[in-house]
């Protein structure tokens, strides 16, 4: 499922990062990265806010479609 609609509050593992290049580098440099874990925090106004490790990072809603998780078992 796209990171957009994912429930809150959940550890998520991210299965799929579907952009181009340079955007797929930049969110490796932020810690997003395939078989990684992202938990939404809250997600309003076209911008999902994720935690990463131990930081949070807001997303705008083109990037977070693009960003595919499955609830890590």
């Amino acid at each position: 499922m796209p990171l957009v609609i994912a429930p809150f509050n959940q550890v998520l593992k991210i299965v799929r990062i579907m952009t181009d290049d340079k955007t797929k580098k930049h969110l490796e440099n932020l810690g997003i990265t395939v078989n990684g874990e992202i938990t939404v925090l809250s997600s309003s106004g076209g911008s999902t806010v994720c935690k990463v490790k131990e930081g949070r990072i807001a997303l705008d809603s083109n990037v977070s479609t693009k960003i595919f998780v499955t609830i890590n078992p």
